[in-house]
């Protein structure tokens, strides 16, 4: 934080492999797969906690993260006159010759950054998630109320329960009452029985509430030493547990509409919903947002170029494309070539994706590097498309990094 306020280390988890992700996360970490043309989603909760003041933070990283480690070291280069850092931090395998057994041990086994740093709180947030996030305001309250941990909670459906931790609020709306781990069929709220409260992933510890609550999990035998299946519940049982409700959360230049939004991208069609997010002429997620902006390095590129009757419509074009095809409602980052005859449409380009001559690419996600020959087809043939490629149950296409397309 800023000199004169509280100190706080923020910790920043991005080991997950990220399986439900593939073939994006085949070759690099989860947090490093590209967003939104040119940002990797792990920007987006750097960015908020740079933004929020949080300004010393660890990357703690884990499966393949050569990808993940460079962008941040590349990127995210801070003040050190002001001793200021973001910094990617490897497993090391401090308490012996093992990985990190969960979110939980991987703290557990990095405590000696919270030992050096001895801040009075510890922001733990998690690294794949689109939004935007004023982490001041959940500090506030968590130094107001005393708590051990705060939480942020959004309210989704209750139909949607299964993928998230649910926390069940007391009656004040702040204390933690229970935390249930995916569960399928959980009470919803009292003012809205058709919802619940799901974890966003985002926690503030007072440190030594944490460093107990680390220490007492790595006793228990039958844990499995992760952050919202273990140590959350280990506080709501101490009665230390308190909410934060991300409704309430108000950042500098947010719309109306946008306000609120966030998404967790683990899946291929939640990654897909939230890039068409981004393209409406008024989005659901607001990219252009200069008072509270997601930062990013996205390499030295001429401006995009739309040559030979090249047009594009309701996209986000990055620099160094080359638009000779027709592109609409679709997602390109940097250096993707769209050839004449080409057609484009609600698809997602990662970098130096070449589209061939009249090639027709429809609803699909194509990793950096691949190549779609001349006249070739993606999204026109379900069965083949089935056959070649990676299909989800919502019937996005995805190609992996540098995938052959016959």
């Amino acid at each position: 934080m800023r000199r004169g306020g509280p100190s706080v280390l923020g910790i920043v988890l991005a080991g997950g492999e990220g399986k439900r992700l593939m073939p994006l996360t085949a070759d690099r970490a989860k947090p490093a797969v590209t967003f939104g043309g040119t940002y990797r989603l792990v920007d987006f909760v750097l960015s908020n906690l740079v933004n929020g003041d949080i300004l010393r933070i660890c990357v703690l990283t884990q499966y393949k993260s050569h990808s993940l480690d460079r962008h941040v070291t590349t990127t995210w280069r801070m003040s050190s006159l002001l001793g200021n850092y973001v910094t990617p931090v490897p497993a090391q395998q401090r308490l012996g010759p093992r990985w990190y057994l969960g979110s939980a041990d991987a703290i557990l086994q990095s405590l000696n950054l919270i030992h050096d740093e001895q801040p009075e709180y510890v922001a733990v947030f998690g690294a794949d998630h689109v939004y935007r996030m004023d982490p001041r305001q959940m500090l506030a309250q968590h130094i107001e109320s005393g708590a051990g941990v705060t939480v942020a909670g959004i309210r989704v459906p209750r139909s949607e329960s299964s993928a998230f931790g649910v926390i069940t609020p007391g009656s004040d709306g702040q204390t933690v009452e229970g935390f249930l781990e995916k569960p399928t069929d959980p009470p919803g709220l009292a003012d809205d029985p058709e919802c619940v409260f799901a974890s966003m992933g985002n926690y503030i510890f007072t440190t030594k509430a944490l460093i107990e609550a680390l220490h007492r999990d790595a006793e228990d035998e039958n844990s499995v030493h992760d952050m919202g299946g273990s140590i959350l519940p280990q506080l709501t049982d101490r009665g230390e547990a308190h909410l934060y409700d991300f409704s309430s959360n108000h950042v500098p230049g947010e719309t109306s509409r946008d306000q609120g939004y966030w998404r967790d991208v683990g899946t291929l069609d939640a990654y897909y919903d939230a890039h068409m997010d981004l393209i409406a002429e008024r989005p659901a997620f607001n990219l252009y947002n200069r008072q509270w902006p997601i930062y990013t390095h996205s390499g030295q590129l001429s401006p995009a170029r739309f040559n030979a009757g090249g047009m594009a419509s309701e996209s986000i074009i990055s620099a160094g494309c080359l638009i000779r095809g027709q592109v609409t409602r679709s997602v390109l980052s940097p250096g993707v070539v769209i050839d004449p005859g080409a057609v484009v449409q609600g698809s997602v380009l990662h970098d130096n994706v070449h589209i061939g001559r009249g090639a027709v690419v429809r609803g699909a996600v194509l990793d950096k590097n691949v190549e779609v020959p001349p006249g070739a087809t993606i999204g026109v043939n379900p069965q083949r498309d089935a056959e070649l490629y990676t299909v989800s149950k919502g019937g996005v296409i995805a190609l992996g990094k540098g995938q052959r397309v016959p």
